[in-house]
């Protein structure tokens, strides 16, 4: 006699593979048509040529916005992962009344839509004079990746024993050292992989960019937009492309790093 079906687990997986098609197929239309030949989309592409990777390094109006997104991801991961660190250790060692409160605002990234997020900071920014300036895009960007590097690092941290730290600071060293030299070191593949998650976030994040960028300064995101609006050439698949490949080497390097670190 055959075990009754469990109709729960059946929508449970028909759930997941329904997510997954709805992720993989995007690219497996996308990722061919930045290899065609015509000028305009088409997809099956006809042919196969380099060219529009060639036509995007060797755009300077490309490789300026491609350079800006490069340098606001690189300071937002550093001010991510030292803001996320310390706000974490805050929550974790912290006896604080007021840490469910500093937890909820620190999601709140998350919760709130990236529209009404971008919409307040474009009128904050314009008011202080950061609306289109680099400063302005990492402290943006920074606050929409801090969550990820709050989880990230909060799931090391908290299996890390406080009594280390004690120890240390019983023997003379103030809590800064112990947290440097006992704490930190522990940590510190977890830290990295959230200041991964966090360059990822910056670099592929087009709404709140969308925004703030001005005439001089434009994401490479932003410029993606426009170029859909006016000139949309198989350019921009390429681009999307070489974004997917980014984000898979760099979700790669932070999964063998947290694999290793469990190891």
């Amino acid at each position: 006699m055959k075990p009754p079906v469990d109709k729960g687990s059946l929508a449970l997986g028909a759930y997941v593979y329904a997510v997954l098609a709805f992720i993989i197929i995007p690219l497996v239309i996308v990722i061919p048509m930045s290899f065609g030949t015509s000028d305009y989309l088409e997809f099956p592409p006809r042919g196969f040529t380099l060219k529009w990777y060639e036509e995007f390094f060797a755009s300077r109006q490309w490789r300026n916005a491609m350079w800006l997104s490069v340098q606001v991801a690189f300071l937002t991961a550093i001010s991510a992962s030292v803001i996320g660190t310390a706000a974490t250790y805050a929550m974790v060692r912290g006896r604080s009344s007021l840490a469910t409160l500093f937890q909820i605002l620190l999601i709140g990234p998350i919760i709130v839509p990236h529209i009404a997020l971008a919409v307040g900071l474009y009128l904050f920014f314009q008011s202080i004079g950061l609306s289109g300036t680099v400063p302005g895009f990492v402290l943006a960007h920074t606050i929409l990746a801090l969550p990820f590097v709050v989880f990230t690092t909060a799931s090391a941290l908290g299996k890390v024993d406080a009594n280390l730290e004690a120890a240390a600071m019983s023997c003379g060293a103030s809590r800064f050292n112990a947290f440097r030299l006992i704490t930190l070191p522990l940590i510190l593949p977890n830290v990295v992989s959230g200041a991964l998650f966090a360059f990822i976030i910056s670099f592929d994040e087009p709404v709140v960019s969308f925004f703030l960028s001005g005439v001089r300064y434009k994401t490479l995101p932003r410029r993606m937009f426009e170029d859909i609006e006016q000139n949309l050439t198989p350019i921009i698949p390429a681009i999307a492309t070489l974004l997917i490949v980014l984000s898979i080497i760099i979700l790669a390097v932070a999964f063998l790093m947290r694999s290793r670190a469990k190891t």
